[in-house]
């Protein structure tokens, strides 16, 4: 068998693509199919009929998760899995999670088109509420295979209408069996757009990925005193909201002197009373830092907690809200991935991610690693996300390439 020639059929990948995309398609062309909705419901039982139309056997364990299995000639072995997610962000994108879900679809398609029986089983995972747009926190389901979140505590965690998780999962449906989960494979493969623009500035098809970043989270809050907005003057003020601009750019100036990869945002801030005839007595904002280096974000933790606890008369405490360290995918598994792409003579790097994915957190117990393939200006999580179907299609023939070395050992 010459692997290089087994291709995947790039119509069928468009067409199924957008075939998924019509559950929750939005008016600009995204995708809104937030987890254990109707939507996400309609998405999952196509993808239990595409899955079954190929012999596959479907299952779901207790946290929803699905496994569709490919059976091989020695079904004790541990499987290839292939897999990422089926729900999305609100407004977001036809591409994100889904490809990576439909590129185990499609490799299957392939080896039940050229009457292959891989030697050990393949499976297409599809992991529950890896956004965390409805029910924080993200990669929640992935989170509680891997041991990082407690099962119990995530069954109660509620959306904003009240919904309380363990109850949306049985209103779809999917409740399933513990004994179904996920607990050992050969590898985890999972293919993602990047989300970023570092592959289209580039010119470069495929990103294999080494890690996911290292992350920390601080909440900064500037305690200072309401006043009359008219009547008292700047200097005996005590205004939170002045005091937290030097901050941030006193902050900014010193992380910016830190790695060139060092990635920091100041995305949330309130401000209250809030009014504009009214001098605000308190700022709360946060700051968050991302790199691969551990070194790194502990700098970023020195400059934040070396922060002045007093400016212009406003008291001034941080608070650290969580961090994860750098996750390394597995040597071996990203290597495969590599030797795939170069077989494939697809422009590619070796880059870390950003961004979570499931993958990360199933890298704590089995053997996993990522690709990425370029996302057209940098967008995603929202409706202008694209990824060209050419991409897309070259992507999944790196997974197939990968598989299919997999498989035969």
């Amino acid at each position: 068998m010459n692997q290089q020639r087994m291709l995947i059929d790039g119509e069928r990948l468009k067409n199924t693509m957008e075939e998924f995309a019509d559950f929750g398609r939005t008016e600009n062309n995204g995708v809104t199919r937030l987890a254990l909705t109707e939507e996400d419901r309609r998405a999952r039982e196509y993808f239990r009929t595409c899955c079954e139309a190929l012999g596959m056997t479907v299952k779901v364990d207790d946290m929803g998760n699905m496994y569709a299995t490919l059976s091989g000639v020695d079904n004790t072995a541990p499987p290839v899995v292939v897999g990422s997610h089926l729900d999305s962000v609100k407004k977001g994108g036809r591409f994100d999670g889904v490809l990576g879900v439909l590129a185990g679809l499609e490799v299957v398609r392939t080896l039940v088109d050229n009457d292959m029986t891989p030697q050990v089983p393949v499976v297409i995972a599809n992991m529950t509420n890896e956004e965390g747009a409805r029910f924080e926190p993200s990669m929640m389901s992935s989170g509680v295979l891997s041991g990082k979140f407690e099962k119990s505590v995530m069954m109660e965690k509620k959306d904003t209408d009240g919904i309380i998780f363990k109850e949306a999962l049985n209103t779809i449906g999917y409740a399933g069996d513990r004994e179904n989960r996920l607990n050992k494979a050969k590898a985890f493969l999972e293919l993602h757009i990047e989300q970023g623009p570092v592959l289209e500035e580039s010119s470069l098809k495929i990103g294999v990925v080494e890690s996911v970043v290292g992350m920390v989270c601080y909440e900064i809050e500037v305690t200072g005193d309401s006043n009359h907005a008219g009547t008292t003057p700047m200097h005996m003020r005590k205004d939170a909201l002045f005091a937290t601009n030097d901050l941030i750019a006193e902050a900014r100036e010193k992380l910016s002197k830190l790695d060139s990869g060092l990635v920091y945002t100041m995305g949330r801030i309130n401000v209250a009373p809030n009014i504009h005839t009214v001098i605000p007595n308190k700022a709360v904002f946060s700051i968050e830092a991302r790199h691969q280096d551990a070194e790194t974000i502990k700098q970023v933790e020195t400059i934040i907690e070396g922060l002045p606890l007093s400016i212009e008369g406003c008291k001034v405490k941080a608070t650290k809200l969580w961090d994860r360290d750098t996750v390394w995918f597995d040597k071996d598994v990203v290597r495969s991935l590599e030797q795939s792409v170069t077989s494939l003579d697809y422009p590619y790097t070796r880059m870390v991610s950003g961004a979570g994915h499931d993958a990360q957190f199933i890298a704590n117990y089995i053997p996993s690693a990522m690709i990425f393939v370029p996302s057209i200006n940098g967008k995603s999580h929202n409706e202008d996300e694209l990824t060209s179907w050419e991409d897309c299609e070259k992507g999944v023939n790196v997974i197939l390439e990968t598989v299919l070395a997999m498989i035969e050992k």
